[in-house]
């Protein structure tokens, strides 16, 4: 498991319950309740609350992407809707690099900024002595 979502070896079943939480206290592995575009699913994972987003979120991609097609094929749903998602991560991704790129230039600049001044402190001191 990954930052506290859902393992790979996640469960799920559909029996039309509601959503709710089993023994899923901190660092215990319980399962919980989801409803994703009308269906329930049983998941396990030590986090309930980060399951239950992630679960509002592909819920929230479904509904948006059925809202604007004329498909009811809930599987053709699913797999627009992780498109849509993974379009998301890889724009979130290349900003990601960008940035970190960026601060390493930042960051490489100061240092090279703070030699330079530090030499030239050194040369005034050693003026201050000398003379």
């Amino acid at each position: 498991m990954e930052n506290g979502g859902i393992p790979r070896e996640a469960e799920r079943e559909m029996d039309g319950g509601r959503a709710s939480e089993n023994g899923a206290g901190p660092g215990s592995a319980g399962s919980v309740s989801v409803d994703i575009y009308d269906q329930v699913y049983n998941l396990r994972g030590t986090d309930a609350a980060h399951i239950a987003e992630l679960a509002a979120l592909v819920d929230g991609k479904m509904r948006a992407v059925a809202a604007h097609g004329a498909t009811v094929d809930s599987l053709r749903v699913a797999v627009l809707a992780a498109l849509n998602i993974a379009d998301e991560l890889l724009a979130l991704r290349e900003r990601y690099d960008a940035l970190a790129g960026s601060l390493d230039r930042s960051q490489h600049a100061m240092r090279s900024r703070a030699g330079t001044l530090a030499g030239m402190l050194d040369e005034v001191l050693e003026d201050r002595k000398a003379g």
